[in-house]
């Protein structure tokens, strides 16, 4: 489309602004009172809904690493170990799970979370090289651990 004059060009882009007016209503079609009608007050009012949107997936992160760690916590603390300890000694031993899968071992493998926290009990109390016994790590339980001589 070619324009001869300014003025054409600025009178063209009419029907962008109504797709942008309205892809923002639409956004706002949920709100109360004039909000979900007027354009000026739908702007401040689905920004904001967008910040907190963000803020909250920020939140909800944090509080699944909590619920995570409160769960890693229960399941050593039945193992006669604590959080941070597990944790450390776990990372000792190379041996990189996150939180996320730790917790989920501890509901669903109750085994294989025992495994570990015997891993990590026995580092702890003998060091690296106890941890490693013979070069055989606990039945169900593999980790990359390099011995150097």
């Amino acid at each position: 489309m070619v324009f001869l004059t300014l003025s054409c060009l600025i009178r063209s882009r009419g029907p962008d602004r109504y797709w942008k007016v309205q892809e923002l209503l639409k956004n706002a079609r949920h709100f109360r009172g004039r909000k979900n009608r007027c354009y000026t007050l739908a702007v401040r009012a689905v920004r904001r809904a967008f910040v907190y949107a963000t803020k909250g997936r920020v939140l909800k992160r944090h509080n699944m690493r909590t619920l995570w760690i409160s769960r890693i916590a229960a399941a050593t603390r039945e193992h006669n170990m604590k959080y941070p300890t597990l944790i450390h000694n776990l990372g000792k031993t190379s041996i990189e799970l996150n939180r996320r899968m730790l917790s989920e071992l501890a509901i669903t493998e109750p085994r294989t979370f025992l495994s570990l926290a015997k891993v990590a009990q026995a580092r702890r109390e003998e060091g690296f090289r106890a941890a490693l016994g013979d070069g055989k790590e606990p039945a169900g339980v593999f980790s990359r651990v390099v011995v150097t001589h």
